[in-house]
């Protein structure tokens, strides 16, 4: 019987604790859903071996030093910016995300807000639970076109590329900026790769799936969002931080853009007041992977690369 202890930050889908108990390691996962603080996650990881965390918990120093036996960080994630990965890898601990499974449900769900907000949807749904919807008018809620119009994708990896063959029936114009060229995408979706300032300055709608990084935090800010084609809409389900809150609203307040779709913030869970307050601004709470089977698939890819890394010291998807 195995002795492996493995904390679970948060409630994920059971099959992650089925998996590992039936290996006969010991779970640590709290029955009901709630999140730790920093100093409850520091006391939960001693002594264990496998760490299951969730983006919003910071692994930082003081976490992994208080975990002396830790062998394997598993986000429950695609992205790890949460977590301190190159002290992490001088401690010889593995880390490891959930690539892939996510994919189409973010790219649907980027999907929903950029129609969202273009078509205005959620102030049409509100008009009408408020009884002021008296019948057809021809100046009512008007939005913003999309088919034929341009699309600009930041960062083109999975998700990117997947929203981008999406716009295909749309008939969209596709831009891209990626440190890669993807030569498939360009051919499949006649996308052309631009810089990102060019993508800026033609795209009628820019989304977001690029990796927070120093390199990328703030990338849109005061300095640069006026560049941005007027009237455009901007649509991020990546990370909150790529995109300077307090400047955003500035740029819708002024109606320099058309509208926004946020699913991720820069301070989350907080969202800056006047984002708030803005009618052409559909505000999602952090859901772009929240469908069931997305959720149990990361769920049983984090269980399984605890697994295979902590019985054959090989991990099925490592970050590094």
């Amino acid at each position: 019987m195995s002795t492996f202890k493995v904390c679970i930050t948060r409630k994920i889908p059971e099959i992650a604790a089925q998996l590992l108990t039936a290996r006969g390691y010991t779970v640590d996962m709290p029955a009901e859903d709630g999140e730790l603080s920093h100093e409850q996650l520091i006391t939960r990881v001693a002594g264990v071996h496998a760490l299951i965390p969730l983006l919003s918990d910071t692994i930082d120093r003081e976490v992994i030093d208080n975990a002396s036996g830790l062998k394997i960080i598993a986000n429950y994630a695609v992205g790890f910016n949460n977590i301190d990965v190159a002290y992490a890898r001088s401690k010889n601990i593995m880390v490891t995300n959930t690539p892939e499974v996510l994919t189409d449900a973010t790219a649907d769900l980027t999907w929903a807000l950029l129609l969202g907000v273009a078509r205005r949807i959620v102030e049409g749904d509100h008009f009408c639970r408020e009884g002021r919807f008296s019948g057809w008018g021809p100046l009512l809620l008007l939005g913003g076109d999309v088919a034929g119009k341009t699309l600009g994708i930041i960062g083109a990896g999975r998700i990117g590329q997947a929203v981008g063959y999406r716009a295909r029936g749309f008939r969209m114009n596709i831009l891209y900026s990626d440190p890669q060229a993807r030569l498939q995408f360009e051919k499949e979706c006649a996308a052309n790769r631009v810089s990102t300032e060019e993508l800026l300055t033609q795209s009628d709608y820019i989304t977001f799936h690029c990796p927070l990084n120093e390199q990328t935090r703030h990338l849109i800010n005061a300095q640069n969002i006026f560049s941005i084609k007027k009237g455009a809409y901007l649509i991020n389900t990546a990370r909150g931080p790529l995109i300077e809150q307090q400047a955003l609203a500035k740029a819708l307040q002024d109606g320099h853009l058309g509208g926004a779709g946020l699913d991720v913030y820069e301070f989350e869970p907080r969202i800056t007041d006047a984002l708030l307050e803005l009618s052409n601004v559909v505000l999602l709470p952090h859901i772009g992977s929240a469908t069931l089977k997305t959720r149990s698939d990361m769920a049983r890819i984090a269980a399984q690369n605890v697994i295979n890394f902590l019985e054959k010291g090989q991990a099925l998807t490592p970050v590094y």
